[in-house]
C-alpha cells in the first residue's frame, strides 16, 4: 500500500506541477481539510461564499502545517490564496484524494510528509539573482541573468536551464508590455517542439522564436510562418546572432526574418515600459520578474529557475 501510495503521489505532482509554493499551499491545506471533514471531499464545499478563493487558503493556515514538521520559512506570503489557479488545483487534488480513499490507498500522514519533502525541496532550490543597482545598464541586469543560467547548465549535463529562462523572459516581456492573456505559455520542454508548434508565442500576425542556438531547424520554421502569413521573429543570444543572419542568408530569408539579440529585445522594452525615468526602470524590472517568477510558477516544475531581486 505504502509503495502504492508513493507512486500515485509522485506522478500527481509531475503531472499536474505540484511544486510551486502555490500548489504546494493548496495541498497542504486541502489535506488537512480531508483530515477534519473525512473522505471524500466536496470540492464545492471547500470553496468561500464569495467564490473566488479556496476555503481556509491563506498564510496562517499553511505555516501552522509548517511549524509542526519545525519549518519556520515562509512559503508564499498569501498562502497562495490570491495565485492565479488556486481553485483548479484544489478541485485537482481533491479528485484525487477521493480517489485514492476509493482504492483504500489514503494515509493522510503519509500524504502530508510527501507535500513536506517538496517544501523542503522548494526552499532548497536556489533562484537566480539581480540586484537592482541605478548605475548598472538595463542589458548587463538581463546578462548578468543569463549568465548565471549557462554557468548552472555548464554544471547539470542535460538541463536546459539558459533556454528556459530565455522563453520565459521574453514571454514575461511580452505580457508587461502587452497585457496578459494575449497568447500562450508553455514549458520550456514542450514551447516549440518540432512537429507541434510552428512557435514560441503568436502575437497578432508575429511568430516569435526562442532560442539560445539557432539552427537550421528554427530557419525552417521561419519560412514555414512565412509561407502561412505570418511574420517570423527570432530572438536569441548575443552569440547566435551571427549564426542565424548566416542561416536565414544561406535560405534566402535574411530580408525576410527580423532577428534579435536578447539583451537589446528586452532592455529596451524594460526603458518604455519605465517612461525612461530611474523609477520608473526599477518598477519596470521588478514587474517583468514578477510575471517571469509567475509563469515559471505556473509552467514548470523547477523553482530554481526563479529570479529573486535583492536589495
Amino acid at each position: 500500500m505504502a509503495d502504492d501510495l508513493k507512486e500515485a503521489l509522485n506522478a500527481f505532482t509531475a503531472e499536474h506541477k505540484f511544486k510551486g509554493k502555490g500548489p504546494l499551499s493548496v495541498a497542504l491545506v486541502v489535506t488537512q481539510h480531508a483530515r477534519s471533514m473525512g473522505l471524500p471531499l466536496d470540492p464545492d464545499a471547500l470553496v468561500t461564499e464569495g467564490g473566488g478563493q479556496v476555503l481556509g487558503l491563506g498564510k496562517g493556515a499553511v505555516q501552522a502545517v509548517l511549524k509542526r514538521h519545525d519549518i519556520e520559512r515562509v512559503l508564499a506570503s498569501e498562502g497562495g490564496r490570491t495565485s492565479r489557479g488556486s481553485l483548479n488545483r484544489m478541485r485537482e487534488y481533491v479528485a484525487f484524494l477521493n480517489e485514492l480513499h476509493e482504492k483504500g490507498l489514503v494515509d493522510l500522514d503519509a500524504i502530508e510528509a510527501h507535500w513536506i519533502e517538496g517544501v523542503h525541496a522548494f526552499f532548497a532550490g536556489k533562484p537566480f539573482t539581480i540586484k537592482l543597482d541605478a548605475s548598472r545598464s538595463l542589458r548587463h541586469v538581463v546578462r548578468d541573468i543569463l549568465e548565471q543560467a549557462v554557468e548552472r547548465q555548464k554544471g547539470a549535463p542535460g538541463m536546459y536551464y539558459a533556454g528556459a529562462v530565455l522563453q520565459h523572459l521574453v514571454g514575461a516581456k511580452l505580457d508587461c508590455a502587452l497585457g496578459q492573456g494575449k497568447f500562450e505559455h508553455n514549458s520550456f520542454s514542450t514551447a516549440d517542439a518540432p512537429g507541434q508548434r510552428a512557435g514560441d508565442f503568436f502575437v497578432g500576425d508575429v511568430a516569435i522564436h526562442v532560442t539560445t542556438s539557432p539552427g537550421e531547424a528554427v530557419i525552417e520554421r521561419c519560412r514555414d510562418n512565412l509561407n502561412d502569413g505570418y511574420k517570423p521573429i527570432l530572438v536569441t543570444m548575443q552569440r547566435g546572432m551571427t549564426v542565424a543572419e548566416g542561416l536565414a542568408d544561406n535560405k534566402g530569408l535574411a530580408d525576410r526574418i527580423d532577428i534579435f539579440e536578447i539583451e537589446q529585445f528586452v532592455a529596451l522594452n524594460l526603458y518604455e515600459l519605465g517612461e525612461f525615468a530611474a523609477d520608473g526602470r526599477r518598477v519596470a524590472v521588478t514587474d517583468v520578474v514578477n510575471r517571469y517568477n509567475e509563469i515559471i510558477e505556473d509552467v514548470e516544475t523547477d523553482p530554481s529557475l526563479q529570479i529573486e531581486i535583492r536589495k
